[in-house]
């Protein structure tokens, strides 16, 4: 299942409907504003929040959590001692891990677990600049976590391009 992502929803404070290829609103992301730290809520079209992304304030490395119900569902940091600046890794609060890689920036990436692709991100199949796909390749992945890991990945690439 493809989902149609466009950029505008990386800036906080506003909120966007992303779409599933049917062209039917699928998630809400909700911006939230006037927060102390960078947060965003992934919510289903009936407003339920089904996970919330936040920037940690305090890590020694740029690192991000997914959480739903309150608790962690992942963290999300840049891969340490690896040849790919653009390389991230996700770990799962049950301990699993899943690598992302690619080309980030250009929104040309993958989401994998040992190997097998569960998600792949790309701008070619829009001639929208702003516009990406999210495509959960893996029947039984959780597409909310697929769309919440590549938005906090795009936002940790753009803050460090920022920082050089």
């Amino acid at each position: 299942m493809k989902y149609l992502v466009r950029d505008k929803i990386l800036a906080i404070g506003d909120d966007y409907w992303i779409d599933d290829e049917q062209g039917r609103h699928a998630f809400l992301v909700d911006g939230k504003a006037l927060r102390l730290r960078d947060t965003l809520e992934l919510k289903d079209p009936n407003g339920m929040i089904l996970v919330t992304l936040r920037k940690k304030l305090i890590s020694l490395r740029d690192t991000m959590t997914i959480e739903r119900d309150d608790s962690t569902l992942a963290t999300i940091r840049r891969k340490r001692l690896s040849l790919l600046r653009n390389h991230y890794r996700v770990t799962l609060a049950e301990g699993t891990e899943l690598d992302v890689s690619g080309r980030i920036l250009d929104r040309e990436f993958v989401v994998e677990y040992e190997g097998e692709l569960l998600a792949h991100i790309s701008r070619q199949w829009f001639h929208v600049r702003e516009t990406y796909a999210v495509n959960v390749v893996r029947e039984d992945a959780d597409a909310a976590l697929m769309i919440a890991v590549a938005v906090c990945v795009i936002r940790m690439a753009e803050k460090e391009r920022e920082e050089d």
